[in-house]
């Protein structure tokens, strides 16, 4: 595809086909620049690829060199590696037993960081200004987070990402330690945690912990949503920006929000062929006044997406406001879109299409540790309760960023400092007060986050869809079961899940779960809190049980 390095650095084989890859590619980018879509079959005889692009959905398993479950997102491709599509139930009696676990790593640092996108980064920076050691657990191999995305091996593609780069640059500077390809999987009470590294346990006691997990994207659950080729925006901007791998050479892009404009145009002068923006949300030059607040709260934000929309006008891009997604269907090797707006329905091919309607934080660690939440019903997710300095309702626990409740980026980096710096003045550490530029920083960025909101459209809705449609990707749940289950008048989600199984697949119901509680909430007209979710469980994320008894050894030995 145009506008990506040709230069490839090896092979590895593919249910038998030669794949060639690049320096830092992932498996999923080297897959899909290959024009491969499907990574994995389902129990009920479908196939899967790439969804959410950051290890949440758990689509694109792959079996690598024999050892099956490998996300192919997450893992690093190399020249050699025998990957295999991933089959529902492989056969124990040939598949490769996982190495077992090295000792566990025990680490106690005054201030340990979960997350290293921008509220994590700026948090360590701030912590370590102030004299204390600290830990960054990271998830992903090369750190920035979402918003920051770094390219794994070439120079920045714009200053969002130059920014990013500066600010890891910084905080490896300051002091303190990053650890990339960190999956936590448990958070217990006196703020430990217990993790995997690497394959090795890893277990820590911090003194004071800082949460910075972001989010991930909320879907349009329509018919057709988890066919391979469909995935979140955001996972097609990390294919671009840190791998430079188009997700298809024709995409459509549909939901509501800034994102699917900039990666519009990210994809579009990279050498894909945009053939459709569907906005769910009304076109700004309808709404004068929101349009002008916006412009007041953020002129150099708004100028940037000016620049967007002209740019994306330029290269004849079609944006079609007040216009939803109907749905998906296979149309040969590529997709068929349908959309509603204006003027009727209207349908695209592509080879990829591409969804974001919103974001759902990813609190999983503070509802374990029990931080207080409160739901909002204009994002239709729940807000962590904080106060000030971002600490939450547990003791040492502190909460920067969208896992907070969505905020954006600028919000982030201003919530990161003030707790950086709260958390370590509550050790005794440096001083807090000195946080009015900061609270500043962070007023103006929430202002501008309220007024641009009003001209896009993420509020949640309950799914509209035929019987079959999917609702539970992992267990393959349809709205018909879910309807069926709701006939019974559950008083909780967590009963409509016994009831169906959903959210019971390898996401732990990040996308189904949030509908099962509206769904709930709607049949028996309870309002919805924090009590209305699916409760947190442990493991939060599929984890070798080598890593689990590794990190109980360790736990025995230090009591």
């Amino acid at each position: 595809m145009s506008g990506q390095p040709a230069l490839t650095t090896g092979h590895f084989t593919f249910d038998g086909q030669s794949i060639p890859l690049r320096d830092w590619q992932s498996l999923a980018a080297a897959l899909t620049e290959a024009g491969l879509r499907s990574f994995r079959q389902t129990a009920k005889g479908a196939t899967r690829g790439i969804f959410c692009g950051m290890g949440v959905c758990q689509d694109c398993l792959v079996t690598i060199d024999g050892v099956p479950n490998r996300r192919a997102c997450m893992t690093p491709a190399s020249a050699g590696q025998v990957v295999q599509t991933q089959v529902a139930f492989p056969e124990l009696v040939t598949a490769a037993v996982p190495p077992p676990a090295a000792p566990a790593r025990v680490i106690t640092p005054d201030v340990l960081i979960v997350g290293g996108g921008a509220g994590g980064l700026s948090a360590a920076i701030a912590a370590r200004k102030a004299g204390a050691s600290v830990v960054i657990l990271d998830e992903r191999k090369v750190g920035g987070g979402q918003y920051f995305k770094q390219s794994a091996a070439t120079s920045p593609l714009d200053p969002q990402q130059a920014a990013g780069a500066a600010l890891l640059a910084e905080a490896e500077a300051s002091g303190a330690e990053r650890l990339g390809q960190v999956e936590i999987w448990g958070a217990f009470d006196g703020l430990l945690f217990l993790a995997e590294h690497k394959g090795a346990a890893l277990v820590a006691r911090p003194r004071v912990a800082i949460i910075a997990t972001g989010a991930y994207e909320r879907p349009d659950l329509r018919p057709g949503w988890t066919l391979p080729g469909v995935m979140t925006t955001g996972a097609a901007q990390t294919l671009w920006r840190s791998y430079r791998t188009l997700p298809g050479r024709r995409v459509a892009i549909v939901g509501s929000g800034p994102l699917n404009l900039q990666v519009g145009r990210e994809l579009a002068e990279g050498g894909a062929e945009v053939v459709l923006i569907a906005e769910r949300g009304p076109a700004p030059w309808l709404r004068p006044l929101a349009s002008a607040a916006l412009a007041l709260a953020g002129p150099g934000l708004v100028w940037t997406g000016l620049r967007t929309m002209l740019a994306l006008r330029k290269r004849g891009v079609p944006i079609h406001y007040a216009t939803s997604l109907d749905r998906i269907d296979k149309d040969g090797e590529a997709l068929r879109v349908t959309v509603n707006g204006p003027g009727g329905a209207t349908s695209v091919v592509a080879d990829a299409v591409l969804m974001n309607a919103g974001f759902e934080p990813q609190n999983e660690i503070l509802r374990l540790l029990g931080a207080r939440s409160a739901y909002d019903p204009a994002f239709g997710h729940l807000r962590v309760e904080r106060d000030e300095s971002c600490a939450t309702s547990v003791p040492g626990l502190y909460a920067v960023g969208d896992c907070a409740g969505l905020g954006g980026a600028p919000a982030a980096l201003a919530e990161g400092r003030i707790a950086g710096r709260a958390a370590a003045a509550a050790l005794g550490l440096g001083d807090a007060h000195d946080v009015f530029a900061d609270q500043r920083s962070l007023a103006k960025a929430r202002r501008f986050q309220r007024q641009l909101w009003k001209l896009h459209d993420v509020k949640p809705r309950l799914p509209k869809v035929p019987d079959d449609t999917l609702i539970c990707r992992c267990e393959e749940i349809t709205a018909g079961q879910i309807r069926s289950g709701l006939d019974e008048r559950p008083g909780h989600a967590g009963t409509l899940k016994r009831a169906t199984r959903v959210g019971m697949g390898r996401c732990q119901g990040r996308y189904c779960g949030p509908v099962a509680a509206r769904l709930v909430a709607a049949e028996t007209g309870t309002p919805i809190d924090d009590r209305s979710y699916f409760a947190p469980r442990v493991p939060i994320k599929p984890v070798a049980i080598s890593a689990i008894l590794a990190a109980e050894e360790a736990l025995k030995d230090a009591l």
